[in-house]
């Protein structure tokens, strides 16, 4: 790399690791604790590039991009911030930040993205409206630092403001609608209506004339896509056809990723290749264990501001929610939060208390359950008696052995890979399989492989 970077981080550590990796790598670099001194050296005409930490202790980063560009047209800046909520990547878009990073960040990745930022030298042309200032963060449940929740993060702000089509796959109770609606708030639509349909609206031959009608340009979210009748599925092709200088931003919402199976899953392929223009996978809270004690205090604060009491989980408590299947993802976890938060003897909540209100939920139990020596048979067998226990006198969606398959197969390799640093010979050695086939299933199952260290 040749270039100079300004680098603006209040911690030590950071100014040190990212110092010696830029200078190692051939770049000059100036780094700060203070943003002050950060926007002398902009204001200079120093710098190439610019790496800037979110929180400050004179100042805020992203409010500062604004005056960067305006004094130095072009120059990129990358965000880097512990802040653990969709806001701050929809804000660095807003702000045109040339890229963020959720701390901790991946070094090797960082360097990457610096290089190509000095390649460019030019900041996002994308131009992004600021959102509506009632929707504060604090308001938004879409809580997470888990890698999972800030790739979704930015991908969510990449989105927003293009016209593209969008199908958002999760389970149920994961926050799929809520995705949804902060596509639509934070865009350029946000003034327009937001409609949320399902196949009954569209039953009859004039119900894609009404809800066009009400859309008006706005977005239209198609709920559950795969329930919707194959005779409906085709009038919603024929809607996305139609051309219309007030066309609405599509989105829809389905419990699987039909791509994955697209014979058994329920979705015509002229439509899902229509409404499949970005996909964003929303992962199950199982998957994003980290995160449930951000949730359980957002809860928590949400339900004292509502009028309940103050009150806190104990470290047991915590432990046991760590613990928990959650079949019903965030949506049964804000409900049993709420739950303890009245009925709580105590300021602190107790292990006992969650026991007693998780013991309630439907056919369900621990993860943990068992204990270390449980054979991996026993658990898939008791985790698939979960999983159709919860769809009661149902069927579950069809697709089923290429989903489970899948679910199996993807921990499998990433934590391999993980185990092997990265080394793609060495991982299908220990699994036992070629490198070719070891490489096609990385790129059907889009696992993402680095060889890398963590930075705190």
């Amino acid at each position: 790399m040749d270039g100079t970077v300004l680098v603006a981080d209040d911690d030590r550590t950071i100014r040190t690791v990212l110092t010696q990796a830029l200078t190692r790598a051939g770049c000059k670099v100036h780094a700060t604790s203070s943003l002050t001194t950060l926007m002398r050296w902009v204001a200079e005409g120093k710098g190439d590039v610019v790496i800037s930490d979110v929180v400050m202790p004179d100042g805020n980063g992203l409010e500062m991009l604004p005056k960067i560009a305006q004094d130095r047209p072009g120059l990129p800046v990358i965000v880097i911030s512990a802040q653990n909520t969709i806001m701050t990547a929809i804000q660095a878009a807003e702000a045109e930040a040339y890229d963020y990073l959720p701390k901790p960040f991946d070094l090797p990745d960082l360097m990457k993205r610096t290089a190509k930022a000095l390649e460019t030298r030019s900041p996002s042309a994308r131009q992004t409206p600021r959102p509506n200032d009632d929707a504060a963060p604090d308001d938004l449940p879409l809580v997470g630092k888990t890698s999972a929740m800030q790739a979704l993060y930015r991908l969510v702000a990449k989105v927003m403001n293009t016209d593209l089509p969008v199908l958002v796959c999760g389970e149920s109770g994961t926050g799929k609608s809520l995705i949804a609606k902060a596509l639509h708030d934070f865009s350029d639509r946000r003034s327009l209506p937001f409609v949320t349909v399902t196949g009954s609206d569209l039953a009859d031959l004039e119900g894609p004339a009404r809800i066009l009608a009400r859309v008006r340009g706005g977005t239209l979210l198609i709920d559950e896509l795969a329930d919707i009748p194959d005779e409906v599925q085709a009038r919603i092709v024929r809607m996305m056809d139609g051309p219309d200088d007030h066309a609405p931003r599509f989105i829809a919402t389905s419990q699987t990723d039909p791509g994955q199976g697209m014979s058994t899953s329920g979705v015509r392929e002229d439509l899902y290749y229509r409404i499949s223009g970005a996909t964003i996978a929303v992962p199950p809270l199982r998957d994003r264990v980290d995160d449930i004690s951000l949730l359980t205090d957002h809860f928590l604060i949400r339900a004292e501001r509502d009028g309940a009491a103050k009150r806190w989980m104990s470290e047991e408590a915590t432990d046991l929610c760590r613990a928990y299947s959650w079949p019903g993802n965030v949506r049964q976890l804000e409900n049993v939060v709420r739950r303890l938060s009245l009925t709580s003897r105590s300021d602190e909540i107790s292990r006992a208390e969650v026991e007693n209100v998780l013991g309630n939920q439907p056919e369900t139990g621990p993860v943990l359950r068992g204990g270390d020596s449980e054979k991996l048979s026993a658990s898939v067998a008791r985790h698939l008696r979960r999983y159709f226990d919860l769809h009661g006198n149902m069927l579950p969606p069809p697709g089923l052995y290429p989903r489970i398959l899948r679910e199996i197969e993807t921990p499998l390799i990433e934590i391999a890979l993980e185990a092997t640093g990265g080394n793609q010979a060495k991982c299908a050695e220990l699994l036992g399989i070629n490198r070719n086939t070891l490489r096609k299933k990385i790129t059907d199952l889009d696992i993402q492989v680095t060889r890398r260290r963590k930075l705190m």
